[in-house]
Formats: structure tokens, C-alpha cells, sequence
């Protein structure tokens, strides 16, 4: 019995000890999310403000010196800049309604009824999204090989000329195009998936009742009730598109003659080979710039409340 007294006393008094220092009930939650919170303030907020302010400021070796808006004005007066900018909107407005309406068109034909073997179809489109984009682009580079690649020798089976696939301009930004639909189509058929399993049977039902064709049904059923989920992919569509790094980086490093170098290809060869990065930050808020504007009006244009 007093060996109870004394525990019950010892957790009172811990209790009372606990609500009068920092540890309360209110401060609990704090210290689960302290470590993240910390985490996030030192490698995403420090680096996002310290990138702005060397936007203003010219970086020699070790000095930096503040510049003011010098690195903006001659951003502006750049022209491989705008090169750069006009290469990657080619590339969106080219690239991203294929990739989706092949990727919805894949949706839609994995989710029939009359499909066998679906889970084998789905892992198998999008297994490309989750293959390392480095192995992958390489595996490109030597498919798409003028001389040697596999695609120009079947081509020439058909007696089609070899297509300078990574050499010349036009071609160049097919192939980049090709590598990013390849890869991410899979990826945009998943979300387009689960949008169509949410649509209610009943409206097809109902539809095929009223004498609705499956063409029909496709345009005054599926399209209407996906418009949430066409809204998500072409938002993020674009600014994937509006970052992309990778496959002109690898496949052609930006070439030839600056035909697919790209926004984030000029951020980092001015920042990472020419070691300009008050330059490079000044091109990341740009960007970002272009981003948050592009993004508010493809909302207000498809979005509502």
C-alpha cells in the first residue's frame, strides 16, 4: 500500500514538474516536429534565401560583392537566354499533349473490362517512371546513334535514310522529346487510372440506356468527370517541363548549336562550369517567375472554385 502511495506521489510530482517546464501537453507536439522543421529551415528556406541574395551580388572565387540588379539587366540582354527559354517552350507545348493524351488513351484501354492480364500492362507502362533517368538516357544515346543506333538500322529495313537523331537541330529535340514521353507517360497513365476508377458505373449505365455510343460516352462522360485530373497533370506537366534537366543534359549536353539547351542546362553550365552563381541564382528566380505565372493562368483558365 505505501509502495503505491509513493508511485502514485512520484507521478504526480512528474506531472506537476512536466506542466511547469517545457515538456506540457501544448509543447508535446513541437518536439515531434522540431527535427523536421529544423531539417526544412536548413536545407530548403536557408538555401532558397541565401540563392536570392546572391542573385544580387557577383561572385569572384571566394569575394562576393553586391551588384544590385546588374545580374537581371544582363540576363535580360542575353541572348542564349532567350534561346534557351524559347527551346524549352517548343518542347512544352510540343511534348506535354502528346504525352498526356497518350497516356490518357493508355488509361483508358487499361481499364476496360475486357483487358486480361491488366496488373502485368500497368507495372510494364509505368516501370519507366521509376528507372534511374541517367541508365536510361544512355541506353538512348546508343539506340539513337547515327551510325550504329538500333532504331536507324530497323528504319533502314524499311528503306528510310539514317536519321542524324542527336546531331542536328530538328532532330535533336525529337529525340529529347521521345525520351521524356517515353518516360513519363507511364507515370501521367497511373493518375489517369485512378481518376477513371472514381467515375460512378451508373452514368454508363445510364448512358448506354439512352443509346449513348462508347465514343459518346468517352466525350460526355470520361472527359467531363477527368477535368480535376486533367488540371493536376497539365500543371504538373509543365513545370516538370519547365525543369527539365536531364535528358537534354545527358543526351546532347544542350546541342547542337544551343538547340536543346534549356532553361535549367543554362542555369547550371553558368553556374557549374563558368562558376557564375550570383548569374545561375539570378536565372533560378527567373524561372521560378515564369513558373508561378504559367501555373496561376492554367488554373484560371481550367480551374475552378
Amino acid at each position: 500500500m505505501e509502495q503505491t502511495e509513493k508511485v502514485v506521489n512520484a507521478n504526480t510530482s512528474f506531472r506537476v514538474k512536466t506542466r511547469r517546464g517545457l515538456l506540457t501537453p501544448k509543447n508535446v507536439p513541437y518536439f515531434f516536429i522540431g527535427p523536421a522543421f529544423l531539417l526544412i529551415m536548413i536545407f530548403t528556406v536557408y538555401p532558397v534565401i541565401s540563392s536570392f541574395i546572391l542573385s544580387f551580388q557577383e561572385v569572384r572565387g571566394v569575394e562576393k560583392s553586391f551588384v544590385g540588379l546588374a545580374n537581371y539587366t544582363r540576363l535580360f540582354q542575353d541572348p542564349i537566354f532567350y534561346k534557351s527559354l524559347l527551346n524549352t517552350f517548343q518542347i512544352l507545348i510540343v511534348q506535354v499533349p502528346i504525352m498526356l493524351l497518350l497516356s490518357l488513351l493508355i488509361a483508358v484501354g487499361l481499364h476496360s473490362s475486357m483487358l486480361k492480364g491488366k496488373a502485368f500492362f500497368r507495372i510494364s507502362y509505368f516501370m519507366p517512371a521509376i528507372t534511374a533517368l541517367v541508365a536510361a538516357s544512355i541506353v538512348f544515346m546508343i539506340l539513337l546513334d547515327e551510325n550504329f543506333g538500333l532504331v536507324n538500322y530497323f528504319l533502314s529495313l524499311f528503306g528510310v535514310n539514317s536519321i542524324p537523331w542527336l546531331t542536328t537541330p530538328f532532330w535533336a529535340k525529337v529525340s529529347v522529346i521521345l525520351v521524356m514521353t517515353w518516360r513519363w507517360a507511364g507515370y501521367n497513365m497511373v493518375i489517369f487510372l485512378a481518376g477513371l476508377q472514381n467515375i460512378p458505373s451508373d452514368l454508363y449505365e445510364a448512358a448506354s440506356i439512352d443509346g449513348a455510343s462508347k465514343v459518346k460516352q468517352f466525350f460526355m462522360i470520361t472527359i467531363p468527370q477527368l477535368k480535376p485530373v486533367f488540371i493536376f497533370t497539365v500543371v504538373m506537366s509543365t513545370i516538370g517541363t519547365l525543369q527539365l534537366f536531364d535528358e537534354p543534359f545527358i543526351l546532347t549536353g544542350g546541342g547542337p548549336n544551343n538547340a536543346t539547351m534549356t532553361i535549367t542546362v543554362y542555369l547550371y553550365q553558368a553556374g557549374f562550369k563558368f562558376f557564375d552563381f550570383g548569374y545561375a541564382s539570378a536565372i533560378a528566380y527567373v524561372l521560378v517567375i515564369i513558373t508561378a505565372i504559367i501555373s496561376w493562368i492554367q488554373m484560371k483558365l481550367v480551374g475552378d472554385e
